[in-house]
């Protein structure tokens, strides 16, 4: 019973753990950027159209997004790494 136990503890502690190295991440990023709505688009004024192009919004997104990926799988590499050599972390820290 124990073993079931420690197999549906392990997911949470590791996804825990690369929540926790994701955090890390993102705290270093500089120019990090949140994807833009611009709900503005939809209602595009003739007068004003070429301050709101939809293509380019839309490369914006799918430029943020990769970073957002890349972080992503940056954090499982480490965690990967890390669970290789057994090190713990906590509060941030490598020990």
């Amino acid at each position: 019973m124990n073993l079931k136990k420690n197999e549906a503890e392990e997911p949470l502690t590791r996804r825990s753990r690369l929540h926790e190295i994701l955090i890390a991440l993102i705290k270093q990023q500089k120019d990090l950027e949140l994807m833009d709505d611009n709900v503005q688009v939809f209602k595009n004024p003739t007068n004003n159209s070429e301050k709101y192009d939809p293509s380019k919004i839309v490369e914006r997104n799918q430029r943020i997004i990769k970073k957002y990926q890349s972080l992503v799988r940056s954090a499982i590499a480490l965690d990967a790494l890390l669970e290789s050599e057994d090190y713990d972390i906590s509060e941030g820290r490598i020990s």
